[in-house]
């Protein structure tokens, strides 16, 4: 028995679960950054605290934060459930227990839910959703994207891979993608002709373990350099 979702569902994670999967250092925190897809994570509201600035980009944007919760209350017992049907696939070091996994997840969406609802006019959440995003080319040093590419592969077609990582190369100078897996914890099968793509394309791509692994098996990002020039 597998997990089975029929959307990508609100699910956030936290700052430091961030810079874990996509490995990122003090310098990188200071670069422009674009959280595409970020949902109620708390990345952008936790980077705001510290003096930097992130940009996040998801449909999810559309509505209000009361609206952003209910949704959130709707789904959350699905997935804490599903998650404790499916304990096998998931590595239990960091976050001991689907309950200790529920606070985590609970805490980060409440910080973002109180950033959200005081500075949604600021522009640091934007409702936008790829394959079309509405920024400049080269507008931002670094593309971050969470749990959505790959992770939904079956919701979401290959075509529809190509286009998405394109969009991300054209907006950023350096795109990095977490995790690469299914959220069954597969491998995804679009993983290696997206690269074959990119590297056609000019970019260069890589394939790197980062120091987070909560899905087992899923401690490798994709790190691509987008060769235009700057």
């Amino acid at each position: 028995m597998a997990f089975n979702y029929e959307e990508a569902v609100p699910w956030g994670r936290s700052f430091n679960e961030y810079r874990h999967m996509f490995h990122l250092t003090d310098e990188d925190l200071h670069r422009r950054i674009l959280g595409c897809a970020d949902g109620p994570a708390n990345f952008n509201a936790e980077m705001c605290k510290k003096g930097h600035r992130v940009i996040s980009c998801d449909p999810l944007y559309q509505f209000t934060a009361e609206q952003i919760h209910q949704r959130i209350d709707a789904t959350y017992a699905e997935v804490i459930g599903q998650t404790r049907q499916h304990q096998e696939q998931f590595v239990w070091h960091r976050i001991t227990s689907p309950e200790a996994l529920g606070r985590l997840r609970l805490d980060a969406m409440h910080d973002f839910l109180v950033d959200y609802d005081q500075v949604k006019r600021e522009g640091r959440y934007l409702p936008a959703q790829l394959p079309d995003l509405p920024f400049l080319s080269g507008a931002f040093d670094l593309a971050l994207c969470a749990h959505f590419l790959f992770f939904y592969a079956d919701r979401f077609s290959f075509v529809f891979h190509q286009q998405a990582v394109d969009e991300l190369c054209r907006i950023a100078h350096e795109v990095r993608i977490f995790p690469l897996l299914t959220y069954n914890a597969e491998p995804c099968s679009f993983t290696r002709p997206i690269v074959d793509h990119l590297k056609n394309a000019g970019h260069t791509v890589s394939i790197e373990e980062v120091p987070y692994e909560f899905q087992r098996g899923g401690n490798m990002m994709m790190k691509i350099s987008s060769g235009r020039s700057r």
